[in-house]
């Protein structure tokens, strides 16, 4: 049994040592694939603050809120009462809610107040505000604090990694005092990766050469557009999993034995486009905008 097989198939009897360090190491695993749960928040808010100490403190955040609620989720597990997880398909609600809240704090930064949805828009209006309108006004900064309720609620989602830690080590542990502890550990693995990404993420914005405004503006618009514009996608994924639950099911194999990696799904589509096209996309339109202002003397 190689280490990949021995940490998503771990045997029964395990000393709780061995536990918490497997657990802390699934952790960097989930941490570092990339999770429809994870990274699209860790990216919005980390790019948001434009340096790598304001996506730390992002990453961090998060993972709190992350890794309280999995220590719950595994006490849960040693009692018996997370069968629920294994009864019913709670991603599509999850989604929808994850998504309504990124919508929220995204329509924060970009408009200063909570929700606002492009109805008009999605109608086949020709646009939705203008400034002489009052409805673009100058981004608000990004609300760090929303991380933590994201983590929470991020931190309901289940996959094999949260299925591990929850049915297979959670149950292990041998006394109600020790529950929280497989989920501790798994939470703090996730939060070192995340911190990781979140300073890498946080520092995308000082590859060019622009001004401090700049910068500031750029990553507060590029945050709230993923967010915003991300949360209306992670909504319609929701709504449309609770309605059509084949769409979660289905998956490309990729041979990857890793979670994350093991197949292209909805999740990994989820990712991709938050991250890449929404986030990454933004990010390059707006520097590239901004060229001929960083040329004025």
């Amino acid at each position: 049994m190689n280490i990949i097989e021995f940490l998503l198939n771990p045997p029964q009897h395990l000393p709780l040592s061995t536990i918490l360090l497997v657990s802390f190491i699934l952790g960097l695993l989930h941490g570092a694939t990339p999770d429809e749960h994870t990274w699209p928040i860790t990216f919005s808010y980390a790019v948001g603050k434009y340096s790598t100490r304001g996506g730390m403190k992002a990453g961090f955040l998060f993972s709190l809120g992350f890794t309280a609620q999995r220590a719950f989720l595994t006490t849960l597990g040693f009692i018996g009462l997370a069968s629920f997880y294994q009864t019913y398909n709670l991603d599509g609600p999850i989604y929808a809610v994850v998504g309504f809240v990124m919508a929220i704090a995204g329509s924060y930064i970009l408009k200063g107040r909570y929700l606002h949805l492009p109805i008009d828009v999605l109608l086949g209006g020709r646009a939705h505000h203008t400034k002489e309108a009052g409805g673009m006004t100058e981004e608000h900064d990004v609300p760090l604090r929303m991380t933590v309720v994201h983590g929470l609620i991020a931190g309901f989602g289940f996959g094999t990694y949260a299925s591990i830690i929850t049915f297979v080590l959670a149950p292990q542990v041998g006394s109600i005092w020790y529950a929280p502890l497989p989920g501790l550990m798994f939470g703090l693995g996730t939060m070192v990766m995340q911190i990781i990404f979140g300073a890498i993420f946080g520092n995308l914005m000082r590859l060019k050469k622009l001004s401090e405004a700049q910068i500031t503006r750029i990553a507060r618009r590029v945050a709230g557009k993923t967010l915003y514009y991300g949360g209306i996608l992670f909504m319609i994924a929701g709504i449309l999993i609770i309605f059509l639950p084949a769409i979660d099911a289905w998956g490309i194999r990729t041979g990857n034995p890793v979670p994350n990696l093991d197949q292209i799904n909805i999740g990994t589509i989820l990712v991709l486009s938050v991250v890449g096209v929404i986030g990454i996309g933004s990010m390059v339109n707006e520097i590239m905008k901004a060229k001929p202002e960083s040329t004025k003397s």
